[in-house]
């Protein structure tokens, strides 16, 4: 880059920062002497001549160096310089910043992604809670951690999982002693956290030795409420002795009270199932999981003023592996996913919420859908492997200043380009499904795309594979009739029809079903 701007000013060009004592290079080639920091923008001596010397913009610390033979002229080089540099810098601390949330996003979704596990794997209560207290401690760099479960039939709080100490012999907790920071959490479904380094920290307890090795203390109510059913508490997850400080920071009580309630929908399913409440519990139980994963997919008026667009996802199960997202990319510019994981149900369904988080991040941090895959491919890739899962994706930009759609597919094939006349366009794969695919082989292409014209038609294999009495698939052809017919008219009205055939066709579904159409 520095290169370019050297050209396009007819002198070298160099960045410097300050470190506190003085300039170092922070990008070009380095002289072996640094220059002098001047009040103002102006021209400086250096040991090879005069250069100009000039801060970057409101980027603190960060000076741009022209060299060159006439004052006037380094000036208005520096002048052309800085506004680049200073988009380039401020894209870089974006980027960070992206980068540095997204790690501290994929800490919680790690942590989400093992409890569900939890919650798939087993139903026994303390087998639950003692793999969940260790999850939990680890993440956090607690040394000493439990769980209390409320004892309906007993009325008391009881410690059904610890790591740190043994329970043998632990007494209950009266959810009324006024002694106890558990019971307090309890009763008032609060966070409650001691900071010993903070003076303005009240003590808590009744003020004797519980025998910490440490001081500080984090409480975290877990909660849970069913469908139509307010919150309640259901019991309460200690953390103590803390590694690498002894306080929990801001960080940690988020990152706890995130996932309680996801602790709570383990603690209690696996408490229905124990007690034995009978297939009607465990069907609302399914029925709010439903409800949930589909509260994750976006309503079509996140993109309301920039495209038209429909979309509907029905799982063949409680929960599937379909999913699709909208992203607003600025300047009128859309991003449109929609994936399909192998399989369905709840192994399915994990895998879709772990890509639906990522994939915003990704798409807002990326330039090209290709840089979009390849990043979702990165950072699951680890959980594709463990569990043996892949997906199909399509990811498209759609572009009205340039009239373009960039796309990048991994393995769909179930993706179009339908103009108002002509036969529809099939969006060919450029590399296979995530999961499969190889790092640096996803690649991106580009078609031309008439605006207010042209449709985007997405869909999942489950719409066309679903078979009627006689065993005859609905197909790719009947469907793409239907949006043919009807392509003039609004994508709420070509989704309608298109559901509508498949329903009249006797369709009976077997895989989850998810069907796009979008304007622009």
């Amino acid at each position: 880059m520095l290169d370019g701007l050297s050209g396009l000013t007819g002198g070298a060009v160099r960045l410097w920062r300050f470190d506190g004592r003085g300039l170092r290079v922070a990008a070009g080639v380095d002289p072996g002497w640094s220059p002098p920091i001047p009040r103002v923008a102006g021209v400086v001596p250096t040991p090879t001549g005069a250069a100009w010397l000039q801060p970057v913009g409101d980027v603190a610390g960060f000076w741009v160096e022209v060299q060159g033979d006439d004052e006037g002229a380094m000036g208005t080089a520096a002048a052309r310089v800085v506004p680049v540099l200073a988009g380039l810098l401020d894209a870089e601390r974006q980027r960070a910043f992206i980068a540095e949330e997204l790690a501290d996003r994929y800490e919680e979704i790690d942590l989400l992604y093992a409890i569900s596990e939890i919650l798939g794997q087993t139903v026994r209560l303390d087998e639950a809670t003692r793999i969940i207290v260790r999850e939990v401690s680890t993440v956090v760099g607690a040394r000493r951690a439990s769980i209390m479960v409320f004892d309906e039939a007993a009325g008391v709080l009881r410690t059904v999982a610890a790591r740190g100490f043994g329970t043998e012999g632990l007494a209950p907790v009266d959810p009324e002693d006024d002694c106890s920071v558990a019971a307090q959490v309890y009763r008032e479904r609060r966070i409650i956290t001691f900071d010993p380094s903070h003076p303005d920290t009240p003590s808590l307890g009744c003020g004797d030795d519980r025998g910490y090795r440490g001081h500080a203390f984090l409480s975290v109510p877990i909660c849970y409420g069913a469908t139509g059913e307010p919150l309640r508490c259901v019991g309460v997850i200690n953390l103590t002795d803390r590694i690498g400080g002894d306080r929990f920071s801001l960080s940690d009580r988020k990152l706890v009270a995130a996932v309680a309630n996801q602790i709570g929908a383990a603690v209690e399913n696996a408490r229905l199932v124990e007690r034995d409440l009978g297939q009607q519990q465990l069907q609302r139980e399914l029925e709010l999981a439903h409800d949930l994963q589909l509260k994750l997919l976006p309503s079509p008026a996140v993109l309301q003023g920039d495209a038209e667009v429909a979309a509907r996802c029905f799982p063949a199960e409680s929960v599937g592996g379909d999913f699709y997202t909208f992203t607003r990319l600025g300047r009128g510019r859309v991003g449109v996913m929609l994936g399909d994981v192998a399989s369905h149900g709840y192994s399915a369904a994990l895998v879709m919420a772990l890509v639906m988080s990522a994939a915003g991040i990704h798409a807002a941090a990326s330039v090209t859908p290709d840089e979009t895959l390849s990043a979702l491919l990165d950072s699951l890739g680890t959980e594709l492997s463990t569990t043996e899962m892949y997906f199909t994706v399509f990811y498209g930009v759609l572009d009205p200043l340039t009239g373009r759609l960039d796309y990048a597919n991994a393995g769909h094939p179930h993706a179009f380009r339908v103009p108002r006349f002509g036969d529809p366009e099939r969006l060919v794969a450029t590399a296979p499904p995530l999961g499969l695919a190889t790092p640096g082989g996803i690649d991106r292409r580009q078609v031309p795309w008439n605006l207010g014209a042209d449709l985007l038609v997405l869909w999942t294999d489950g719409l066309v594979e679903a078979r009627n009495d006689a065993g005859e698939a609905f197909g790719e052809q009947r469907l793409l009739a239907t949006v043919c017919a009807r392509r003039a008219e609004s994508p709420e009205t070509i989704v309608e029809a298109v559901l509508s055939e498949a329903e009249a066709f006797g369709s009976r579904p077997s895989d989850d079903r998810t069907l796009l159409v979008l304007r622009i």
